[in-house]
């Protein structure tokens, strides 16, 4: 499955098939919820959020993907990402774009 963030593939004509996305919440345990908040005293990397981020991407991209199988698409154009907290040490990761077939 080819995703990519433009609007068009480069030296094909394109079928619009329709919105596709995934999205996921992510949590932390306590436990290292207190560990990187006494990170932020000091400054750096909140290496355990940004894994937990990173695995949210992986997710909801791996469900608008599934979405976009099931509709038949060969690629996903338009390829967009957002979050938001949805609480104290969760967030929220939706990737969306359009499903497309090639003509």
């Amino acid at each position: 499955m080819l995703l990519v963030t433009t609007e068009t593939v480069s030296g094909r004509e394109l079928e619009m098939l329709g919105l596709v996305k995934g999205s996921t919440i992510q949590s932390k345990n306590i436990g290292r919820d207190i560990t990187q908040g006494f990170k932020t005293l000091v400054g750096g990397e909140l290496k355990s959020y940004t894994d937990m981020m990173n695995e949210a991407r992986s997710i909801a991209t791996q469900r608008m993907v599934d979405e976009a199988q099931a509709l038949g698409a060969d690629a996903v154009v338009a390829v967009r990402y957002s979050s938001a907290s949805v609480m104290q040490g969760a967030a929220e990761v939706m990737a969306y774009g359009t499903a497309v077939k090639f003509k």
